[in-house]
């Protein structure tokens, strides 16, 4: 995760990427009609179900997004909110006019607010004859929103909105007919000059107003993929101060939520940083999330812990590994040191001290970070904005999704564009063509010693793990019990005998994986 970007800077990653030749541009917009038909089978299920996804206008490009998602076992899509933007204008809005003079130009404005996102509202938006407009002009959408409690106030602040098309009802209508969910972005607030990672806690009034109006749109506009929102402005998931302003906006935004979506799911997804001298221990986790939890206003809540590995904040390694060389892609981040040198602790430890006590009314995810710290040669990624980030492969996110263990109710990812779908040269395969390729393959996330009947044996948790066999170092053992609920579990009768034991799954497949990480 990288922060929150506005959502015209999102769509500079894709034009970047064409210009590089690593995506196939988007087709010119359609009508929904026109699109190739729906292919509502899931062919390649992926322990992976969640996806933040960039809105798009076009209602074809849209579809094939959603399907592809789809097909790999995602039934739920995430977007980022856009910047609710203190300050004049910018060059965007010079074409918002309003019989022929600017769209800010109305009497009694203390100030003005712009707002870049990629969706149409409903006609509810606009409550104030005369002062709310809804402003065609030189091919874009534009909406001039007052911000007063009373349409006759005389003074009161000014919200400018100008949309490239209706990407969020596109991806809405796309979810609801794949059966899929839907988290769009709260509006993210205004951020503080000098410190960006702080919110400036002075347009809190008027941020909570623009987020009203827009909830109170999409209750009236939204149907059964509308699951929620997503909170955009990210913090870290560690001890806070009494007075910490991230903390103080997500208590009065989410308040917001709670008037105007009751019974409706808040997302946030804090990160960790396990970096010594620059991060904070796994320690601080639990009470960092219980510090989240205290600001959902009695609403179910998900904290989605981002797993650091991605950014390079946290290294994916086992227990017995402290000591062991950083990998290859995290060098350029700590340097060429051994993990305890660099790092507080792994990915696994972090989501442990998450699961440790989990606050009523929240769920614990995870989300893996589906992309490398750095580029490297050959390969695609992000292009634009900095700083630049690489394409993972899916043994790593494979290895991530081990690193989380049985303890995430969901696990989700950061992000399908470019990440999952970039392609070094149109003949090579994207992440997500890995990925559907490769699907079968098994994924161990725990492993324990436990009796069945008075005998010795092995139990392990995990993805595609029917039928086979289970290895512990050398020695390969038929299973013999297999159920699946949210995990599957199979069990073999085996007595470890040395500290650690590796572990290795064989499928009825033939597909066959090791974890990293081993039994005790």
């Amino acid at each position: 995760m990288e922060g929150v970007w506005v959502h015209r800077i999102l769509w500079l990653v894709v034009a970047a990427a064409f210009v590089a030749g690593l995506v196939v541009p988007d087709e010119p917009v359609r009508k929904d009609d026109a699109c190739p038909p729906r292919d509502l089978r899931v062919s390649a299920p992926y322990a992976v179900t969640g996806y933040w996804v960039m809105p798009r206008a076009d209602p074809c490009v849209t579809r094939r997004m959603v399907e592809a998602i789809h097909a790999i076992g995602g039934d739920t899509l995430i977007t980022f909110g856009p910047r609710f933007a203190a300050g004049p204008p910018d060059p965007d809005f010079a074409a918002c006019r309003v019989d022929g003079r600017p769209c800010a130009e109305v009497p009694g404005v203390r100030r003005v607010y712009t707002y870049v996102t990629s969706e149409e509202f409903g006609e509810g938006l606009l409550r104030c004859p005369g002062l709310d407009r809804r402003v065609e002009s030189d091919g874009r959408i534009f909406y001039r929103l007052t911000l007063a409690g009373s349409c006759a106030a005389p003074a009161h602040d000014l919200v400018l909105v100008a949309t490239d098309g209706d990407g969020l009802g596109n991806l809405m209508r796309e979810a609801a007919a794949y059966g899929m969910t839907v988290f769009p972005g709260l509006p993210a607030a205004p951020q503080r000059a000098g410190k960006p990672w702080e919110p400036d806690l002075a347009h809190t009034a008027a941020l909570n107003a623009f987020t009203a109006r827009v909830l109170a749109d999409y209750r009236t506009r939204f149907g059964a993929a509308f699951g929620g929102v997503y909170q955009s402005f990210e913090l870290a998931a560690r001890a806070r101060s009494d007075r910490d302003p991230i903390i103080s906006l997500y208590a009065a935004q989410h308040a917001v939520v709670a008037d105007a979506l009751p019974g409706k799911k808040i997302v946030v997804s804090p990160y960790i940083d396990a970096r010594r001298g620059r991060g904070f221990p796994p320690s601080q986790v639990p009470e960092g999330i219980a510090d989240i939890a205290g600001t959902r206003h009695g609403l179910p809540m998900a904290i989605a812990v981002q797993d650091g590995r991605g950014t390079g904040k946290v290294p994916v390694h086992g227990p017995h590994e402290a000591e062991a060389a950083v990998a290859a892609r995290l060098v350029p981040v700590v340097g060429a040191v051994r993990n305890g040198q660099a790092y507080y602790g792994s990915t696994a430890s972090y989501v442990e001290a998450a699961a440790r006590e989990v606050p009523e009314g929240v769920e614990l995810w995870v989300n893996v970070e589906g992309f490398e710290p750095t580029p490297a040669a050959g390969e695609c990624g992000r292009v634009d904005p900095l700083p630049l980030r690489g394409r993972t492969t899916k043994a790593r996110l494979d290895q991530q999704v081990m690193a989380a263990g049985r303890h995430p109710a969901k696990i989700i990812s950061y992000g399908w564009d470019p990440f999952f779908t970039c392609q070094a040269r149109h003949d090579t395969p994207s992440l997500a063509d890995d990925i559907a390729a490769g699907w079968q393959q098994p994924i161990i996330v725990a492993a324990y010693r436990k009796a069945v009947n008075g005998r010795p044996g092995v139990q392990v948790e995990g993805y595609n793990l029917r039928g086979g066999t289970l290895t512990f170092g050398e020695t390969s053992v038929q299973q013999e019990w297999y159920a699946r609920s949210r995990l599957e579990t199979a069990w073999a009768p085996y007595e470890p005998t040395s500290p650690w034991t590796p572990v290795t799954a064989t499928n009825e497949a033939g597909h066959t994986s090791t974890t990293p990480y081993v039994m005790p």
